[in-house]
């Protein structure tokens, strides 16, 4: 199968804005509502991630089909020992300073329930919802092939079905009950974008091909797109009466929308860095690197911003002022986070620190 340079650029650019959620969670001053505004925008990644995901699954499917018994035990060690490794070393990393007096088999029971429930760091639920989708790769290929000339009909029913959950989610809670604190964990808060990526993967020649010749609406798509969202979380937080971060939550009508937007907005950038790419140039090798090297990325990021930010009694954070610290820390996780996964990817820990076969 001809390698999608269109999706390298989605990837990266998906986890670019994935640490950029995560260091601006984690630096912002309660009161900056700029900031709070661009962190509501940049909540689109788990619904870019799951579309990408399912369209690099489908279109695998359809290319290079492979029976369960191969597909299986390949897609899972490649992220099933990178996530069990990371639930071990984040759930260690977070008792390190614990006081608690619980016995050692406590302490393996608690790590056990936290890597199937993927609450051993606040990122790793993007890894468990990814393997229920390796799971449900059967189901998702018969099912597009079934309704082939229903796509947009399809399309159509799971984009409103996705809007009512998302509505639920964030305007009724109370009616969720003990779902209501672990709905990003599961697949089914995200059908529309898993439906969608394996959509377009069916469709793939003629959707890039559209994709390329409508750059410039899309572009006017992305920014009507960020206009109505930055719109609904100002009347959220200011007329309803919500948080500065309740009213950019992820998992909500407006956010599904601007996510379809930035989905088309990131191909476009793929589809247009794809046609000028140079094979063996310095910069498509550059690309190809990052691309390669960004689940690892993704994987340590969080440990070297909590490095960054607690150990040295928050040096940093004491002598940055807000709003620079969200800059600042954002250059030096990315910086750092790339040559921890470039390191990793070198040695024989590949496989289980950035989730990619080591080659010697």
């Amino acid at each position: 199968m001809k390698r999608l340079y269109e999706v390298d650029v989605v990837r990266i650019l998906t986890f670019a804005c994935v640490i950029g959620v995560h260091v601006t969670s984690h630096t912002i001053a309660s009161d900056d509502v700029p900031l709070y505004g661009l962190l509501g925008l940049l909540h689109i990644t788990r619904l870019v991630f799951f579309a990408l995901t399912a369209f690099v699954l489908m279109l695998g499917q359809l290319n290079r089909p492979k029976p369960m018994r191969q597909f299986w035990p390949k897609r899972f060690l490649l992220v099933g020992v990178p996530y069990v490794a990371w639930s071990v070393i984040y759930y260690v990393a977070s008792n390190l300073y614990s006081q608690s007096d619980k016995a050692p088999v406590q302490y393996v029971v608690d790590l056990l329930y936290r890597i199937v429930t993927g609450s051993a760091w606040y990122h790793l639920y993007f890894l468990l919802v990814t393997m229920q989708v390796y799971l449900l790769v059967p189901l998702i290929v018969w099912f597009v092939r079934r309704t082939r000339g229903h796509h947009r009909l399809v399309l159509a029913i799971f984009f409103v079905i996705q809007l009512a959950i998302t509505a639920v989610y964030l305007y009724h809670p109370g009616s969720l009950g003990w779902y209501g604190a672990a709905e990003k964990q599961f697949f089914w808060s995200y059908p529309f974008f898993i439906i969608a990526g394996a959509i377009a993967a069916d469709h793939a020649p003629a959707f890039l091909a559209w994709v390329r010749a409508h750059r410039g609406a899309i572009g006017l798509l992305v920014l009507g797109g960020a206009v109505l969202t930055l719109g609904v979380f100002a009347i959220q937080h200011w007329v309803v009466g919500m948080s500065l971060y309740h009213a950019g939550t992820p998992l909500q009508p407006v956010i599904m929308v601007w996510s379809t937007c930035v989905v088309l907005g990131f191909l476009a950038i793929g589809t247009w860095w794809a046609d000028r790419r140079v094979d063996g140039a310095r910069f498509a090798r550059a690309v190809d690197r990052i691309s390669d090297r960004s689940f690892g990325i993704f994987l340590v990021h969080p440990m070297l911003l909590w490095v960054l930010l607690w150990i040295g009694a928050g040096w940093v954070p004491a002598h940055v002022p807000t709003p620079w610290l969200t800059l600042v820390a954002y250059l030096i996780v990315i910086g750092l986070s790339y040559l921890i996964a470039d390191l990793a990817r070198r040695s024989p820990l590949s496989l289980a620190l950035a989730g990619r076969r080591w080659r010697g």
